[in-house]
């Protein structure tokens, strides 16, 4: 009799598990549709490496006063879901002519290090100086202590005729 009541435990137990991991998978967040929007911008301009991945993992953090009248979304793409580096964005956003307008003004590869400004060194490092690195760092940091969000490939590389990407790569007209 106890070596069934041991196996019925264990049954019980196994089934508790299966359920907590299945409810957790399925409650994590969805990524906001501005962060899936920034996602396609960034890939329809080239600025996130090539990739077999289904989904790739993301950050961001949405900046109203360090530009007086401008609103600025940072984003992080991790180079995977569990690492500490990979490439951070400024990008400017407005509304013209009905649409959103995902302007992107700087890029950087960093690495989370304790030796580097706010926690993070740059390996390829950002145009516009000492300022611009600060800026970049600050918003890395505070991407950290926010959720991470896998956005499925399919999801950011589907048309969106609601938004216009720009990037400081465009040629000058």
């Amino acid at each position: 009799m106890e070596g069934q009541e041991i196996f019925v435990k264990r049954i019980g137990l196994k089934v508790f598990l299966l359920t907590y991991v299945a409810v957790a998978a399925y409650s994590q967040e969805q990524a906001p549709k501005l962060l899936t929007r920034a996602a396609h911008c960034l890939a329809v301009r080239n600025m996130v490496p090539s990739s077999r991945a289904t989904a790739r993992s993301f950050g961001y953090f949405i900046d109203a006063d360090s530009y007086p009248g401008e609103k600025v979304l940072y984003v992080v793409n991790y180079a995977a879901p569990e690492r500490s580096n990979g490439f951070v964005f400024t990008i400017f956003l407005a509304e013209q002519n009905g649409h959103t307008v995902f302007n992107i003004q700087n890029n950087a590869t960093f690495v989370l290090s304790k030796n580097g400004v706010h926690g993070v060194t740059f390996v390829d490092p950002p145009l516009g100086g000492g300022w611009t690195q600060e800026h970049l760092a600050s918003a890395i940091e505070r991407i950290e202590k926010q959720p991470r969000f896998r956005i499925p490939t399919k999801d950011f590389l589907a048309a969106d005729p609601s938004i216009h990407c720009e990037s400081y790569t465009d040629p000058q007209h």
